[in-house]
């Protein structure tokens, strides 16, 4: 385990993901990052994203929406306030998802608020979208 990490993702429902990578790539409110074994600590909030856990045998794609992101001591733990392997996202309900929150959007124009909560809950399902897409790739 010379050069790998323990990655942990949990939301407060459950542990989704628990195992070694040999770099994890996540959405910070800066920017993208990778975290490879041995990297500096850090904390550092995150924002909605994929989350991909790169390993030896592949790449698991994880949606994340929001939390936060520790490394230390060769483990990242990632404390999301939603998170989904894209292997259990249902592309048909997704989709639906989709759909309706474009809908609200554009009856949203009246108000600020309602415009911003709006265009996040389109950001959530086009991005369960995109990462349910790369499992079936």
């Amino acid at each position: 385990m010379a050069n790998k990490l323990i990655c942990e993702v949990v939301s407060p429902e459950r542990v989704v993901y628990s195992g070694e990578a040999e770099m994890v790539v996540a959405r910070g409110v800066e920017g993208e990052l990778g975290i490879m074994a041995h990297h500096i600590p850090i904390v550092t909030p995150l924002e909605i994203g994929e989350l991909r856990v790169i390993r030896e045998d592949g790449v698991e794609y994880i949606a994340v929406m929001g939390g936060y992101l520790e490394f230390r001591d060769n483990k990242m733990t990632v404390l999301a306030d939603i998170a989904e392997l894209a292997s259990q996202i249902d592309v048909a309900r997704a989709q639906l998802k989709k759909e309706e929150r474009e809908r609200e959007l554009a009856e949203a124009k009246a108000s600020d608020e309602a415009l911003l909560q709006a265009e996040i809950s389109l950001k959530k399902a086009l991005l369960r979208l995109k990462v349910a897409q790369r499992y079936k790739d």
